[in-house]
């Protein structure tokens, strides 16, 4: 990503990037005003909570995610890659990302450029690039149709194409997936 692009994000700016799955309307994690713009752009559903990028499995420790073995083994097999995982997060100094929940979605992606920004700026919300109830941009071209002036930049990578990821809850000795997407997990052995 552009030096431009990282500094507006340090600045809590939000804009639209392209993960590793789709566009998505980005924001620093601890920032709640980026969060709060980001609900306010998406018009999502304020209890409903949203996708956090990480670049490695040591940023949970800044969410005060205690993982058990299961779950570390879980993320070991499945990290990095198009699968966000589920955990428990009961800490209020995060409810403007949990919205009450207690808990939040995290992924670890698996594009370089976007680990990159991920390490120079920190965890990352990132749901999709579109408003609640509407198609997700695969284009730059559809984002700006979405927010134009609105967001504080975009970065094109052309048209994405991939499923959305894979939506998995860990609790306990098990996992549920939630919602099929680019990976299946029906063959996965822990």
């Amino acid at each position: 990503m552009s030096p431009a692009i990282i500094e507006s994000l340090k600045n809590s700016k939000v804009g639209v990037l392209p993960t590793d799955t789709l566009y998505g309307l980005v924001g620093k994690a601890f920032s709640e005003s980026a969060v709060e713009e980001i609900y306010k752009l998406k018009q999502r559903s304020l209890d409903k909570p949203t996708i956090v990028l990480v670049g490695s499995r040591d940023d949970l420790d800044s969410f005060d995610i205690e993982l058990t073995d299961y779950q570390k083994n879980f993320l070991d097999k499945v990290w990095p890659g198009k699968i966000s995982v589920i955990l428990p997060c009961p800490h209020d100094k995060f409810s403007h990302i949990h919205r009450g929940k207690e808990t939040i979605a995290f992924r670890r992606p698996d594009k370089e450029d976007l680990v990159e920004t991920l390490n120079k700026v920190g965890p990352l919300v990132a749901p999709s690039a579109n408003p609640e109830g509407v198609s997700p941009a695969h284009t730059i071209e559809e984002a700006k149709h979405y927010f134009g002036g609105e967001v504080d930049f975009y970065s094109d990578q052309g048209e994405l194409k991939s499923k959305p990821s894979t939506l998995v809850r860990v609790e306990g000795e098990g996992f549920e997936v939630l919602r099929e997407g680019a990976v299946d997990l029906s063959s996965l052995e822990l």
